[in-house]
Parts: structure tokens; sequence; C-alpha cells
């Protein structure tokens, strides 16, 4: 039997090595010119924006897992005797016939190597019936992209491994029931790269399973089986394809007995239609049919068995085919036939424009999730689906795609059925507007169910069903299934949980009603309103509760927005160390994560480029230090983000600057700021000028408005009630999943949510306004901040003492805080109608996490075992049964009352939850811990500030060693002093300390120490980007040439020769060759470290590690760099291996130096670019190295590991 885990888990090593193989097959080769063609025709197409090696490594991974799964398919028949002579391996005596079977091949062919030997095995499979298209020389990768024979061989030893113990082959596919679940873990897991480009994800078959009740079945029941026709445009590896199948197979042997049973089979293969843009999804899916038409049939053996049709094809649906609906804008060039011109080698244009080019009876599928990032698919997309709006997520067009491809109605002719399971994003996110408000009114939306709260392995992402048919709507209601609470756990049969149970046995009985679900059939112009509220259990009546107060937030406001949305934050964000080094003028940079309990980190900063005042107008580059330098490097990324379609300088911009910046925003004296993904809601007060990006947007008032104007909406902004009433307006974005890639839901309090400046605007405001407890709480929160540690350190070194007293003020100070709030949510209540009463103290004790009323009501439920809940262990806090005995009497009475409306009154109960209640959440562990961990970060700063200082780096820029690095902060008392505290010892070993903190923070001088081997094919990239620009550079100089220069340019002459430049792709975690390389560089490889290492350059009497100051500009380190080579030429006798590394250092350094430090200097006669260049050629010259093997130099392999090669 298969063990699918274990196949799963071997065949992404043995991918891993395909890939490799393939790639250095085809880098240099002939292969590699007949793939760029390849993909400059689909640049052309505008089916990509990729730079070239991004484009191959797809296809590089399209072909590893197509010579991966083409063996998977082989094994498949063959341990199921399906042929009789086994090709790779087989249990028993199979696998000596398969070696028999190669041995003769290789007398049959001597001079054939062992990817010859695999390529005639797949040949003859694909004479086989069923077989062919699986093999297709025409579109299938393996054969354009083909291993090395050590590749091979590899690929064929994996499939003969044996067990040591057992002797039994280790992956053995016999299986008497020819079950193919197997391929659908690999489709979604066999490739990392190919799960998230292509968003895989398999469909349950309970969730299909409901689908195809709703579809298909009354399909047919209207069309009849022998009619009917189903598509799946998002077929993936085919698990609505298999359900249709079954259930139609079935139809035709009991509706016709007679009929031959392979007819039958190829009857209902014909109804069933699936297309997908991932190559080798669809080829799991054309196998999984198979083997089910031959599973159907009692078919044991492909000889003689019928060569069975299935309509499966690799494509785009989005792209491909015919569009039945109207279509305005598509700019993309047809063929004749309508379909989409350009095709790639996998796609097949006639069975494309055959699949796509008719509607259906019967649409269904579980279409991807994700935006797209390919900039020119992005517009493509755009350009021909009228929904895709804004940030629209994929499923937005396909369900626009769906209904196009179902069967209208008119003419007397019935409409097909559409169902769907998709992301529920576009209920809420403003992105969804058009889908829900334009498109949905025109078409039958029958049922909207929300399985947000199901337990639905692999689906992570909140979804939604969606049932409906291509015609007019019919009535004026729509099914609706609304979620009240999620799965409390991970149920044995997820086909069982309780809410999708609840679902199941709900969806026909509107008006019904559990702790789960309830059903109702709401009106459909409610639902032809963006967003769609979707909460049960009388949510929604509390919501019109609360909405019956007239006045509105976007009344008050002068705009509710962005205020900077840098399109490459990457690029402008920076940490305050390397601000400092910078030089360029900065300021405190907010994001929505770091926008908490009424204050903001200041943990970042941001640069920035415009003047002060209220023009902000943009800074010349020349004037914004060294953010000239770190511009440039980034300007081809810089020149093409994209906004609303448009480059900056297309949209009158400069390149250097925001892609959108809010100058009225950014000028005003005081702005509301909010947290636009949180689990709760979060508002707070800036009066300090920052930069605030699009995760954090302002609220703007009028010029008018007061600092008391800012806290009177403040305080209902961050109530409680404000959080209940946002959480019903906007996007549930879900929380964690677990192993099984499940959406957990069993506490909705760790759910995200996507707050936004339009559902803002309709806030209800109630008055009178709660500013003086805002005011309160906005000045507790300030003082708050400056007890943090990293404050107390700002003001001087402290001792034990003060840190300790800090953290005593701290706590009670969070404690007046809680308190503060609880009036604050029951003063909103009062206002908001909610409440007839007053529940409110002037002067309430301090209150701790856990001793709030809805809190004591938690506690109390769980010690009588009818509530279970994480609440308390989230929040380090424990549960208090009882009211605290220190409160004063009358504030203990006040607590009993709020625990008894909690009881009697509906609506303090559905707010006074852990879903509306704020968290004051510093860590899992509770306050000590949270402390502990702030107190140690702002110590370990310090100390790495203090170890930039200039004291530490006297004289010129040189290199030196951790221990002399160490000696010289063991001579800085405050330096000492902090360090001591910092460890927690006064025999703390100095060197040890100062060489963890210069580790963790340095990042290698070569390339080649930094990246790994896909890395370092990313760093060629942009180091082909940073020629280009430079060739770029000299065209601009010359149109800055007077008049009658003979080099002049116009600028249109030198606009027509400048060459088009890629983006580079980003990096990612795994290019870097250390965790902490990636945290200090991140997807652009920018600086972020406080020092460069020089691994390899430590001294024989000093083995520490030797390092330099990261704030040395490009000329200082060369200098530092080559004066350490020279030390240790002449005065260490190193040899030319230990000199090689050092000299390739100073070579990296030659392009930057020609560029921003070739200035004549007359000490050297030359500019010191220039100087540098000679330098590192006379050197090379010297230790008998060419300028390509300086330039190739990688560092000798450890003991033990082997380097990869080149295979023919």
């Amino acid at each position: 039997m298969i063990d699918a885990k274990a196949l799963l888990t071997d065949l992404k090593r043995l991918l891993r090595t395909l890939e490799t193989d393939i790639r250095e097959r085809v880098e240099g080769s002939p292969l590699e010119d007949g793939l760029r063609a390849d993909w400059q025709a689909a640049r052309d197409a505008r089916r990509t924006a990729q730079t070239f090696a991004s484009w191959l490594d797809e296809e590089v991974t399209q072909a590893a897992v197509h010579w991966v799964l083409a063996c998977v398919f082989l094994r498949f028949v063959e341990d199921n005797g399906l042929v009789e002579r086994p090709w790779l391996s087989g249990p028993g005596e199979r696998l000596e016939l398969a070696r028999d079977r190669h041995d003769s091949w290789i007398r049959a062919n001597p001079t054939g190597e062992e990817r010859d030997f695999l390529l005639d095995a797949f040949a003859e499979a694909a004479e086989l019936p069923g077989l062919g298209a699986l093999f297709d020389r025409r579109h299938n990768p393996l054969w354009r992209l083909p291993v090395s024979g050590d590749g091979a061989i590899a690929l064929r030893g994996f499939w003969q491994k044996r067990d040591p113990d057992s002797g039994a082959l280790l992956h053995d596919f016999t299986d008497p029931a020819f079950g193919t679940r197997f391929l659908g873990d690999l489709y979604q897991d066999l490739s990392e790269a190919a799960r998230k480009r292509f968003a895989l994800l398999q469909t349950p078959d309970f969730v299909e399973e409901f689908i195809l009740d709703r579809t298909l079945d009354p399909a047919i029941r209207e069309f009849g089986f022998r009619a009917v026709r189903l598509i799946d445009p998002t077929c993936g590896s085919g698990h609505f394809l298999l359900g249709a199948f079954r259930r139609l197979f079935d139809l035709w042997t009991r509706q016709e007995p007679g009929r031959n049973v392979r007819d039958c089979a190829q009857q209902a293969l014909d109804a069933v239609s699936g297309v997908d843009v991932n190559p080798f999804a669809a080829a799991i899916a054309r196998f999984r049919l198979l083997v089910a038409a031959l599973t159907a049939c009692g078919i044991a053996s492909l000889r003689g068995a019928p060569d069975f049709h299935i309509s499966v094809a690799v494509g785009d649906s989005l792209l491909h085919g015919k569009r039945f609906m109207k279509v305005e804008g598509w700019q993309m060039s047809f063929g004749p036939d309508g379909g989409l011109a350009h095709v790639t080698f996998e796609e097949d244009r006639e069975a494309l424009n055959h699949l796509l080019g008719r509607q259906y009876h019967a649409v269904v599928g579980n279409p991807p999730y994700i935006t797209v990032k390919d900039k020119a698919l992005n517009q493509a997309y755009r350009e021909r689906f009228s929904t895709c709006h804004m940030k629209y997520s994929l499923g937005v067009p396909f369900t626009e795609r769906f209904f196009d491809l179902a069967l209208p109605s008119g003419d007397g002719a019935s409409a097909g059925f559409v169902g769907m399971i998709t992301a529920n994003s576009f209920m809420k996110r403003e992105f969804g507007k058009k889908l829900i408000e334009v498109f949905l009114p025109q078409v039958d939306l029958t049922h909207v169910i929300d399985t947000a709260g199901a337990y639905i392995p692999g689906h992570g992402t909140p979804t939604v069903i969606l049932f409906g048919r291509n015609q007019r709507p019919v009535g004026t209601e729509v099914r609706a299934a609304m979620g009240i609470k999620g799965e409390p756990g991970a149920p044995d049969d997820p086909s069982r949980g309780l809410v999708w149970s609840s679902i199941v046995n709900g969806i026909d009985r509107p008006g019904s009603e559990n702790i789960f679900m309830s059903f109702a059939d709401l009106p459909r112009a409610g639902l032809a309103k963006h967003p769609w509220s979707m909460g049960g259990g009388g949510q929604s009546d509390l919501k019109e509760v609360i909405e019956s107060k007239e006045k509105a937030l976007g009344v008050f406001v002068d705009s509710i927005g962005f205020m900077a949305i840098t399109g490459e934050d990457e690029a402008f964000i920076l940490t305050k160390s390397s601000a400092r080094r910078m030089d360029s003028p900065c300021r405190t940079f907010g994001a929505g994560d770091s926008v908490r309990d009424w204050e903001i980190s200041d943990e970042e900063k941001i640069i920035f480029p415009y003047s002060v005042g209220s023009s902000c107008n943009v800074i010349p580059l020349s004037c914004l230090g060294l953010y000239k330098i770190r511009s440039w490097i980034l300007r081809t990324n810089l020149k093409n983000r994209l906004m609303f379609g448009k480059k900056p300088e297309e949209s009158g911009m400069a390149w250097w600057e925001y892609r959108f910046f809010s100058a009225g925003r950014s000028a005003s004296k005081f702005l509301i700021a909010f947290g636009e993904v949180s689990t709760h809601n979060h508002f707070l007060l800036d009066k300090s000028g920052s930069v605030f990006k699009q995760t954090a947007p302002v609220i703007k008032l009028p010029a008018t408005a007061t600092e008391n104007d800012h806290f009177a909406l403040l305080g209902l902004l961050n109530s409680s009630t404000a959080c209940f009433w946002l959480k019903q307006v906007c996007h549930n974005k879900g929380s964690t999943v677990d192993q099984m890639g499940a959406r957990q839901r069993s506490d909705p309090f760790e759910d995200f949510y996507q707050y936004n400046g339009t559902k803002l605007q309709s806030f209800p405001l109630a008055e009178p306004y709660p500013t003086d407890l805002a005011t309160a709480l906005d000045g507790l929160a300030r003082d708050l901040t400056d007890t943090l540690p990293k404050a107390v350190l700002a003001r001087g070194v402290p001792t034990r003492a003060d840190l300790d007293a800090a953290k005593a003020h701290a706590l009670s100070i969070r404690r007046r805080m809680i308190a503060m709030q609880e009036e604050l949510d029951f003063r909103c209540y009062r206002l908001y109608g909610l409440l007839d009463e007053e529940a409110e103290h002037p002067a309430p004790p301090e209150v701790d996490l856990g001793e709030r009323a809805f809190e004591i009501v938690m506690a109390r439920k769980m010690a009588d075992g009818e509530l279970e809940t994480t609440w308390f262990a989230r929040h380090g806090s424990t549960p208090v049964t009882d009211i605290p005995a220190r409160w004063p009497a009358d504030y203990r009475a006040l607590v009993e009352r709020r625990i008894a409306l909690i009881a009697e009154n509906r609506w303090i109960e559905l707010v006074e939850r852990p879903e509306y209640k704020r968290r004051w959440q510093w860590d899992d562990q509770g306050f000590d811990a949270g402390w502990t961990k702030r107190e140690q970060a702002a110590l370990k700063e310090w100390l790495l500030d203090r170890l930039e200082d200039p004291r530490h780096w006297p004289g010129d820029p040189a290199l030196t060693s951790v221990s002399r690095l160490a000696d010289r902060a063991r001579g800085d008392a405050d330096f000492m002093a902090v360090a001591e505290l910092y460890s927690g010892r006064p025999d703390f070993d100095a060197v040890a300390l100062v060489a963890d903190l210069v580790a963790a923070e340095s990042v290698p001088f070569l390339p080649v120490l930094r990246y790994t081997d896909e890395g370092l094919r990313k760093r060629r990239d942009w180091e082909a980007t940073w020629d280009l620009q430079r060739r770029e550079d000299v065209l601009d100089a010359r149109t800055a040439l007077p008049d009658g220069h003979p080099d002049r340019l116009s600028a249109e002459d030198a606009k027509a020769l400048k060459p088009e430049i890629p983006v580079p792709p980003k990096y990612k975690r795994t290019d870097f060759r250390a965790n902490d390389f990636w945290r200090l560089r991140g997807g652009l490889d920018m600086p972020k470290e406080r020092f460069v290492s020089y691994p390899g350059a430590e001294r024989d009497s000093d083995g520490s590690l030797v390092v330099a100051w990261a704030g040395y500009d490009h000329l200082q380190q060369a200098t530092a760099l080559a004066s350490h080579y020279y030390d240790m030429k002449e005065n260490e006798g190193w040899g030319t291996e230990r000199l090689i590394p050092l000299l390739a250092g100073v070579r990296e350094l030659v392009p930057w130096l020609v560029q921003w430090h070739n200035e004549y200097n007359p000490d050297f006669g030359v500019g010191l670019g220039d100087y540098y260049r000679s330098f590192v050629e006379d050197e090379a010259r010297a230790l008998g190295l060419t300028a390509d093997e300086l330039r190739a130099w990688t560092p000798p392999a450890k003991p033990g590991a082997r380097r990869g090669r080149r295979a023919s």
C-alpha cells in the first residue's frame, strides 16, 4: 500500500535534486536560448512581467515535477498490474523484472544514457490506451527540459530503494481499490514554490459532494443525464471531476443497463471537463480520471483497454476561450477562433478553445484565493473582467467567469447551475464592491453560505459557498446561512463537524438556528449593497440598534484614508540604527501592527523625501544623503511601482518618492490613526508628525477641529461597541490554521479583521462624547510609553532598582488603563441605547487582566464546566471567580451589577464578549514575561548602539576583530554597567558577549558567503539590472552636454536608446545562508546590519571574527579591506588561497567606487574607483588569477560536504 506521507516527504527531497540538475543543464546551453525566446514571447503577449530568471525557475520546477509525476504514473500502473512488465520497479519479483528490462535496454542501446532509458519508457507508455496525453511530446515539459544522466540515475534508483530491515520496497503503490487520493497530496504539497504561485488547495470530498448535490444533481433533473455537461475551470487535481464522473457513470449504468459499461464510462467522461493553469495539476486530474474509469469498468490491464478520451486541458480559464458575457476594454490579442493568441508550451490551443468556447449545465469549483502578483497578468485580468477592482483576489474574476461559462436562460432554455467555494474576502473588503453591486445583481444568486466557521482541512482562508444560475434574478430573496460561532475544536471527521453539520441540516430550513449557524431568506436588495453583513444569532439586530444614531463619522471628518503608500516599503523603512547611519531626513514610521492600546511603537523610521510644511514638496535626490545611493540600487523597482495602472513618472511624480503621499494629512497638527488589520479596534491620537503607511490609515478632521474634538471621536472609536459594529461590516481575515491546514475558530477573539476607511465613514456617533475618558486614557498611554525600559535607558544608565521601579509603575499604569477602558465601554453602552441605566464609576480602582466583569462571568462558567476558552492562557492571566476584595465596596457592587447585566440584557451579553473587549496583550505569558522581553530588548539595543559609537572605532576606517572590540568595550564603564544588567551577572565574559551581539547583527562581505545558490542567481539578475541602469545614466548624462557637443543627445534620442530593464526578483528567506542574514536584508537585500563580517580574514594570533562598522561608505570599506589585505600579505605572510577572498571583496566594491567615488584625486593621480580597479587587476595578476577566476571564488567545502556538479 502507498504510504502517502512518506512518499511526499521523500519526493520533495528528490524534486529539489532534479530542479538543481535541470537548472545546471539549462544554464549556458542552447536550451536556455529557446527558453529565453519563450519568455520573451510571453512578455510580448503581456502574460508575464517576470524577469527571465524568475520565469525560468518556474519552468524548471514544472519540468522537475513532471519528471517525478511521470515516474509516479508508471509506478502506479506497474504495481497494480495494469502493465505486464514494469519499467522502473515493483514489489517482489517485479523489481527483478524491471532490472532485467533495464539491462536488456542497455544491451540494445550501449551508447544510451539513463535519461534515454526513461524517455523510451515514457514513449512506450504513451502508446498504451489512456496514457498518451500524459506523456505528450508536444506539451509535457519533461521532453523540453530533460534531466542529466546523473539525474536519471537518481530518479530510477529512488523507486528501487528497499527498507533495510524488511527488504520490502520503500514505495509500493499496490492498492486493490486503485486509490489515487495520494496524488492530491502530491499536487498540493510536492512543490512549495508551485503551491504558493498557484494557491494549490484540495477540496475535501464532503464539500465537493455538497456542491455537486446542488449543481450537478439539479442540472441532471432539469436537462437529463444524457445531455448534461459540467466543467471545473479551476480543476486542480480533479476532485470535482471525479465526483461528477462517479455520479454520471452510475446514472448511465442504472438507466441503460444494456449499454456496454465501457461506453457508459466514456459517456460520463465526455460530460466532465476541467481546465487548470498549473500543468502538473491537469496531469494529475487526467490520470485520476483514467484510473476512475478503469476501476468503474473493472479493467485490470491497459493492454486491450479502451483509449478513453479525457477532457482536461492546461490553461488559464480567465484568459483563454470565449467570453459569453459582454466584455469592454479587452486589448490582448485573439486568434481567429476567439481564443487567446498566445499559448505556452504546456497549453493546447485547440483543446482550450473547445472546452472554454462553450457553455455548461453545471459549473463548479474552488478557485484560487490569492491576489495576482505578476503585474502583466494583473492588468490582463482587469481588462477582461469588469469585476476586478482595486487589489482584487482571483476569487472575484473567477466568480464572473463561472457564471459566464454556465448556459444562459432564454428561448425556452433553462439556465446552467453554478456552485463554488471561494474566499469570503469580497463580502466586506473594498475590492468586492463591483462584484456585489454590479455583477451579482445581474445573475440569479440563490444561496450564500458562510463557511468561515466550519472546519475544512486545507482551507485556512475564511470561505463562503455561493450557488446561483446564469439568468436574471428570480424572486426577491436569497437563502443565507449565517455564522454565529466557529467549530469548537478539530473534529475526528470534518464531514461531521458541528458547524458543517449545522449547514447541511439547516440550509433547507429557513428560520432555523442553533449555537453555530442561523438560516434565513434575506432580501435580495440588501445583498446588492456592499458590504455584506452575515452575522447570525442577533448580531444583525444589535447592529441596527447601534445604527439608529443618525450622525455618522463621515459627516464630521475632512477625510479618512491613507497618508502614505510607499509601494516598496523596504526601500524607505529603516531601523533606528540604520536611520542614524543613513543621515537622511527621517520620521517615525507607523504601521498597522504598531498601533496598539492607544499608543504607537516607534521602533522603525522612514525616509521622508519631502520638505517640512503644508506644501510637502519632494526634496531633490541630491539632498537626501545616503538615500541617493539606496534609491539608485532600487531604481528599476521604484520606477515600476504601479498605482491605478500607472508608474510614478507617468503620474507626474518623482520616482524616488512614496508612490502615494497625502501632503494635507501629513501636515495636519492632529491625526487619528488606526490599525487596519488586527483582532480588535485600535485608534490613537498622533501629534508628532509620524508617517503612517496604508496599514495604519488616518482620520483627518477639519482644520478648525481642536484636540478635544479628536478625543471626542477617539473615545467612541476605541470602545467595545465600536469593535462590535466594525466586525459586522469589515472583513474577517481569520486566524491561524492547524496541521491539517484548516482554519481554527474555536475562539473568535483570535480572528483578524480588516478595518477600512470606507466602512468607518458610516460609523454611527453617539452623544455626549466620552471626551474625558478618552483624554485620560491617552494621557495614561503616554505615561506608560515614558516608563518603558527603552525610555528609562534613554534618560541615562539605570540601576537594577531603577528598572524594577519602572516595572512597578508601568504595571500600575496599565491596570488604571484597563479600569478606565471598562468605564468607556459601559458609558458607550448607555450612549448607544444598549443600556438604560448608568453602570459607571467616577474613580475606579486599578483592575488587572482577568478581573473585568465579562472575565469573571467566563471564569465562573469555566468552573461550572460550561465553557472552554483559551482567553486566559493566551493573555497570561488567571481566571477569577470572585470579585476582588481589595476593591472599594461601591466598585464591587458595580461589577456585580455589570455581571448581572451580562446575564439579563441581550445586547450587553452580545457585546461583553472577548472578541469585542480589549486584550491588553503584552505577552502570552503575562505582564512579567512581557516586561522582561522589553527590558532585554532595550538593553541589547543600547549595547549595540554603544558598540557603533565612534569611541569604539577610532582613527581611519579599519577592520577589527571581535576580541579587540571587546577590549575597547571593557574600558567603557557605561557599557560594562549595562552589559551586567543584560547578562544578569557581574562576572560575564565580555568577549563572548560582544561576539554574540556582533554575530547576530553582521552580514558577510561577499555575496557567495551571504546567498544560497538560488540567491546567487537572483543576485546576478540584480547586477544585470544595475549594469543596464548605468547605461541609462550614461545616456542621461549625454543629454546634459551643451548644444553642439558631438556626444550630446536629445531627450527623445536618449529615450529611444535606453534598454528595457526588467524588474529584478525579490529575495526570500531560503535565498540567504542564515536566518540572520534574511532578517537584516529582507526581500530587497537592503542592509540593516550594524557590522560587516569578514569570515576567513582572522589573524593567526586572534581567531575571533573580523568585522567593520556598517556605517562605512564604499570607499571607506575598500580602504579598510585593502589595508587588511596588504597587512596580511606583507606582515602575516598569507598565501594565495587566504588572500583571494579579501581581494574578491575589494573587487565587489569597484563598480560602486567607480560610480560614487571616482572624482579625480590628486594624491593618486586618478579617481579612486579607477585606482582600486587597477589595484584589483594588479593584485589578481600577481596571485596568478584572471578576473573571472577571482569573481568565481567560492569558499572551500566543509569536511563531509559535497558540491554539486554539472552533468551531461
